[in-house]
């Protein structure tokens, strides 16, 4: 990671807490409606002073360059729904002009392009529309079980390597209501300090026992081990209470970072703590490997020394959902227990027809080679992008060959700047800042797709340069002649 300079610091920390006085003053000045209105008597405050204030006087002034609404499918391109964003007093507003402007995406997590409404993934769903409809009307484990739900999950657990998988409907909720089944009180669980929101969730909601390693530091990661096994739930008791269970939680790329996990040397650890490993593949499946199987194949791993595969049809996919895959014992309890069987509908049928049509495709039962040239193409589009950013003098966090390439801004007015000054030059991307991230590493998070073309990726690198400039955003050292990539 780049350390950034005390100057850096100092200012971007004046600056946040300048902007955070002066709104504060703002708010003392001339409070809002919400300000001046008593509680009803014996409730408890309906709003929270603070997240109404950061939302009116913060985040208020800046939501233009986020949830801009979308009219199209998030292909290589995109057609955003053009606004005039309107600033009265503290209250800001958007006024829709009627026009549609055409952008790259550059947003989305579309990775392998699949994202389309037309074609054999697509025709296949409306088939499967007339067929099932739209809805089973019913969960998992009452009536809402298809013949395309069987056919998806025993194709995943083909495309994994594995025994056996479960299908849930929607990616969020695979980790948030799957995890409770697997951990309860008693159990520690070792998690990295950059895992996704919906793993936290997940296990706050077990009641499990946290301690949190730093990002991919196998070495902390081993002391925490030592120290579980060592000192056990009670290490100030008179007598010796080991764990239940010890898990290790980690992604296979972090979608803030661009990071991919160090899996062999956690996978060593695992065996030998004898700690079971939950790996979350949401951004991996199918954008990393040679295969598009996730990191367990882009290292060369054997998937069956993962206890518990987890991944979305939402990215590389283009459809939503997501799975649990690991071996017949694991599926069948978590299929009688697992809250996401329980309670929530089961998967659309057309969204299982589009996942199904695309596990063939990267499998190459269609009879064609158009899943590897796919993900073939996401691998050089990775790769040339993230090295020409890094030619220009911007730094970049993450993996060589992962799809998600935040590159650093610092600076929260930075990050802002850069993301108006793409949109309007017709580039959608997504800013990233506090708190979220840290406060000292705002960012700008670029997602490849294996359809964007070269032309493209050289348009955009074009603009990111024109801004990186003013902005002071080349920071790193120029490249020789000799470093530069040819795509």
């Amino acid at each position: 990671m780049h350390s950034i300079s005390f100057i850096s610091c100092f200012f971007i920390h004046l600056g946040f807490y300048i902007l955070t006085f002066v709104g504060a003053l703002s708010a003392l000045v001339r409070p809002p409606k919400w300000a001046r209105e008593k509680n009803r008597m014996g409730y408890p405050p309906l709003y929270s002073r603070l997240e109404t204030f950061v939302s009116l006087y913060l985040y208020g002034r800046v939501r233009d360059c986020w949830a801009n609404p979308v009219c199209s499918v998030p292909g290589a391109e995109v057609l955003l729904k053009q606004r005039v964003f309107e600033k009265k007093g503290c209250i800001s507003s958007f006024k829709y002009t009627g026009r549609r402007v055409k952008c790259i995406n550059m947003a989305s997590y579309n990775y392998l392009g699949f994202a389309e409404n037309c074609g054999g993934g697509s025709d296949f769903a409306i088939k499967t529309i007339y067929e099932n409809g739209l809805s089973t009307g019913s969960t998992r484990l009452s009536y809402g079980t298809l013949d395309i739900h069987s056919e998806l999950e025993k194709l995943t657990a083909e495309f994994l390597g594995v025994e056996d998988a479960l299908s849930c409907g929607m990616g969020f909720a695979t980790n948030s209501l799957n995890l409770p089944v697997l951990l309860s009180g008693g159990c520690l669980v070792l998690s990295d300090e950059k895992n996704h929101t919906s793993i936290i969730l997940g296990v706050k909601i077990s009641g499990a026992t946290v301690k949190v390693f730093k990002h991919n530091d196998v070495f902390h990661l081993e002391r925490l081990l030592k120290e579980a096994i060592y000192y056990g739930r009670n290490p100030l008791g008179e007598t010796y209470e080991p764990w239940r269970k010890i898990f290790i939680l980690i992604e296979g790329v972090y979608s803030m970072e661009g990071s991919t996990a160090p899996l062999p040397e956690i996978i060593a650890l695992k065996k030998k703590y004898k700690a079971y490993l939950y790996l979350d593949e949401a951004h991996s499946i199918g954008a990393m490997g040679k295969n598009g199987r996730g990191v367990v194949e882009y290292f060369g791993c054997n998937p069956k020394d993962v206890d518990i595969l987890m991944g979305t049809y939402t990215k590389s996919f283009g459809a939503s959902g997501g799975y649990i895959a690991g071996s017949k014992e694991l599926i069948s309890h978590m299929r009688r227990q697992s809250y996401s069987c329980k309670y929530p509908f089961a998967m659309s049928p057309p969204i299982a027809a589009h996942i199904v049509d695309v596990l063939n495709i990267l499998m190459g039962k269609d009879g064609t080679d158009l899943g590897r040239a796919r993900i073939a193409s996401l691998a050089r589009n990775s790769k040339y992008f993230r090295r020409r950013v890094n030619q220009l003098g911007l730094i970049t966090y993450g993996s060589e060959d992962s799809p998600v390439v935040p590159i650093l801004c610092c600076f929260y007015s930075k990050m802002l700047a850069m993301v108006r000054f793409l949109r309007e030059k017709d580039i959608a991307s997504i800013g990233v800042g506090y708190p979220v991230t840290s406060l000292l590493e705002c960012r700008v998070r670029i997602c490849l797709s294996a359809s964007h073309t070269k032309e493209q990726l050289d348009y955009a690198l074009k603009i990111i340069s024109e801004i990186a400039g003013p902005l002071g955003l080349k920071y790193s050292r120029q490249p020789t002649s000799k470093q530069l990539v040819v795509y």
